[in-house]
């Protein structure tokens, strides 16, 4: 069994309201024995990182202190002379382990940031990939993360209002696709809808039925997950696709 958490955020004056506020969520989420958890896209009010160490300080000293995984959304990062935008994973022990790439800059993006190219497996308390916001639109990307060995997925989102019911179609679908629970973070204001989810599966007579636990306001979610249960139905649904042209 694995625990997961979802943090939904709001709209703060300053990194560092938003940062402290979360915080508080944070050692919650700790506290109560949450292995690994995540949030938004671009939730701070300044989303261009220039030290993911630094601006995540108290994140790394909470993960350090409750052995927890935090993905602590995606952020716009200058290497060199690329601007990307990047999900950085901290990991138990509070140090940043890794780097996510958003593999699709979706509208505006195109002419701010260069994309990724590579779906990454990242190991703690299971073994995850990170799909940042509009690459769930793309089917081939949770399917690659999946075949590479993810056990579940955790998708750093920024949907405006309009958008919700198009995302959680989409997050419902790559799920039942690639038989995989779903961690889905959003931020909640006047411009973007909340809804951040946790999706689950069951199966009823062959049929698999996701299960979908939502967050309303800022705030979060937990849940245990048995990730082992879905590997059958996983190689199964794999197995059946055949090959066409």
């Amino acid at each position: 069994m694995v625990k997961v958490g979802v943090v939904q955020t709001r709209t703060y004056s300053t990194n560092k309201e938003g940062i402290y506020k979360i915080a508080k969520f944070l050692e919650e989420l700790g506290k109560k024995k949450t292995e690994i958890v995540c949030l938004p896209e671009q939730w701070l009010k300044n989303n261009e990182i220039s030290d993911f160490d630094s601006e995540f300080l108290e994140f790394k000293e909470i993960a350090k202190k409750y052995q927890m995984t935090i993905i602590p959304g995606a952020f716009y990062e200058k290497i060199k002379n690329e601007v990307i935008i990047s999900s950085p994973v901290i990991g138990p022990k509070g140090n940043i382990i890794g780097r996510q790439r958003k593999i699709h800059p979706y509208d505006y993006e195109k002419n701010l940031i260069k994309p990724g190219n590579e779906a990454k497996i990242f190991t703690t308390s299971c073994k995850f990939g990170i799909i940042i916001c509009y690459d769930m639109v793309f089917p081939k990307v949770s399917e690659l993360f999946v075949k590479k060995g993810a056990e579940i997925l955790l998708s750093p989102s920024r949907i405006v209002k309009r958008g919700i019911d198009p995302w959680e179609t989409y997050v419902r679908a790559r799920s039942l696709e690639n038989r995989v629970p779903i961690v889905a973070a959003n931020v909640k204001n006047k411009k973007y809808g909340g809804n951040s989810m946790i999706i689950d599966l069951y199966e009823n007579n062959k049929v698999m039925i996701p299960k979908v636990l939502k967050i309303k306001d800022e705030g979060y979610v937990i849940k245990n997950m048995d990730l082992s249960k879905f590997e059958k139905n996983r190689k199964i649904r794999f197995l059946d696709s055949n090959k066409f042209k």
